[in-house]
């Protein structure tokens, strides 16, 4: 079972890895049309809305990766001091009672707006030869259909740590710095670093 979980896990940072790649073509597309507009006096009609749908695909396709890391944000004031078992209840409630249905109806919604969109061959009327919409709409039922897999991975993950009083482990990231391999490059052992935490907190002690 655990190692179904980490799979979807695998398959959700994947996807939200592989999407992320939008901000950089977000980013030079901003980049291009400012310059455009601003300098050669040549604006695109078209840019706001592909901007708008770039950045639409990137959020929708980011919602699974983020429920995977567990970075949702959540009203934790009193929920970080819960015993385990206390939150996977409250999750589990919350699960069952309104992230289902409402990813479930963002799904078959979606997949009813994508198939008319297809239908009719829609394009952005926002402007004059808009872009297609279609390809955007169908992002729609496909972002809704990763992340109710990852929410399903989330409730079997709530009834493992009921059962056994702990949370299981989630699929590990990469992370922005090794500290581990940083520490040995430079040379630095817990023993200085503990020895730097207390001087910092009472330098005259730490002198004695």
């Amino acid at each position: 079972m655990q190692k179904l979980l980490l799979t979807i896990d695998k398959i959700s940072t994947f996807i939200g890895q592989s999407f992320s790649w939008l901000i950089v073509a977000l980013t030079f597309m901003i980049s291009w049309e400012v310059f455009s507009r601003y300098v050669l006096d040549n604006p695109h009609p078209w840019a706001f809305d592909v901007m708008s749908m770039m950045y639409g695909t990137l959020f929708m396709m980011a919602g699974a990766y983020t429920l995977s890391k567990n970075g949702h944000v959540r009203g934790d004031v009193l929920y970080g001091f819960f015993p385990p078992r206390l939150q996977a209840g409250l999750d589990l409630a919350l699960y069952i009672l309104f992230f289902i249905p409402g990813v479930v109806a963002m799904a078959w919604a979606g997949y009813n707006y994508a198939a008319d969109s297809w239908a009719i061959n829609e394009h952005s009327n926002i402007t004059a030869n808009g872009p297609p919409v279609y390809p955007f709409k169908t992002i729609i039922p496909i972002a809704g259909a990763f992340l109710l897999a990852q929410g399903l991975v989330e409730i079997v993950r709530c009834i493992v740590c009921l059962r056994q009083g702990e949370w299981p482990a989630r699929a590990e990231d990469v992370e922005e710095v090794d500290v581990e391999k940083l520490k040995e490059m430079v040379h630095v052992k817990d023993e200085d670093i503990a020895k730097l935490d207390a001087f910092v907190v009472n330098p005259k002690e730490s002198q004695k």
